[in-house]
């Protein structure tokens, strides 16, 4: 799309965030994070959030992101207790001495971490959806923790059994469940990617990837990419909204070579305009193309504020949205 204007079938996004506004949030936010030891890391969350949903526009509308570093705090301490307890209790086996006693805490470490994830994938999806809204309505997620976690456990254990073989049967799977449950008014999701298809599309996008010395990469992750949105249907009162773009892999390798140049030759300080140029980029290039009604929108979800899925997902370095 050329435009950055909307019209009655194609609904456009845009960001229009500033390298140096974003620098000087970031600057401010390592500084506090910094000598409080860590503890405004919440606090500076929530401002980068807030900005870069600000500047993330759909339609000519902006996003916007309500959650607070209040709310990230409580979900930081309790998850900073649950880490306590959990490396004291592994201390605890280590100090035995015996070796039997060492071979469980492992165990029971890389046990915990696999059943933490799916809470912090719930938990992030659950509160990151409830804090994020377009034109005051918000977005909101209704699947069950339970159901997510014997999805996920099956998921990684079939990973392991097969080397690794279904794992795109199981990202396939888990996109397909958060995807139905997300809600946004009376838009209503689905995901109709296929197992099989992700994993041919893997094989020969990281086999070209390998066998070209990394050059085929940035056209393998414009296939990804557009194999997710291809795949997601959006539905409005019977009526389907698609998601299209048009990326291409020479211009994702251009974007790629400038970021990594201005951000090597500043050390990392120019990372926040890198960061700025990739969500411009993102925006330029994809739209909503179908009969979408802002007004027809009604609010259906309730605020859900515990962010202690979110501060996990963190400290598991799970990205989401």
């Amino acid at each position: 799309m050329e435009s950055n204007q909307s019209n009655d079938n194609y609904h456009l996004f845009s960001f229009n965030g500033d390298g140096l506004e974003l620098f000087k949030i970031q600057i401010v936010n390592w500084l506090l994070t910094l000598i409080t030891f860590g503890f405004y890391y919440p606090w500076a969350k929530a401002a980068s959030l807030k900005y870069n949903y600000q500047k993330t526009i759909f339609s000519g509308s902006p996003f916007i992101f309500h959650g607070t570093g209040k709310e990230m705090f409580k979900g930081f301490l309790k998850l900073v207790g649950i880490i306590v307890v959990f490396y004291a209790a592994i201390g605890i086996l280590s100090l035995l001495g015996s070796r039997i006693f060492m071979v469980i805490g492992m165990i029971v470490l890389y046990a915990g971490i696999l059943f933490a994830i799916p809470f912090a994938v719930h938990g992030s999806l659950r509160y990151r959806t409830s804090r994020s809204s377009w034109r005051g309505i918000h977005f909101g997620y209704r699947g069950e923790r339970r159901s997510l976690a014997v999805l996920f456990l099956k998921g990684i254990l079939l990973s392991i059994i097969t080397l690794g073989i279904y794992g795109a049967w199981f990202i396939t799977d888990l996109r397909r469940y958060i995807i139905k449950h997300i809600r946004f008014g009376n838009l209503t999701f689905e995901y109709t990617g296929q197992g099989g298809d992700f994993f041919w599309l893997r094989l020969t996008g990281g086999f070209l990837s390998i066998i070209t010395g990394g050059i085929y990469l940035p056209w393998f992750v414009v296939d990804l990419y557009n194999y997710f949105l291809e795949n997601i249907k959006v539905t409005q009162n019977g009526k389907p909204l698609v998601f299209e773009n048009n990326m291409s892999g020479g211009s994702l390798w251009g974007l790629l070579i400038v970021n990594f140049l201005i951000t090597i030759c500043t050390l990392g300080l120019a990372s926040p305009w890198a960061q700025v140029r990739t969500f411009k980029y993102i925006a330029q290039h994809i739209w909503v193309e179908g009969e979408f009604d802002a007004n027809a929108l009604e609010q259906t979800e309730e605020a859900y504020k515990d962010a202690t899925g979110e501060d996990l997902a963190d400290y598991l370095d799970i990205n989401l949205i």
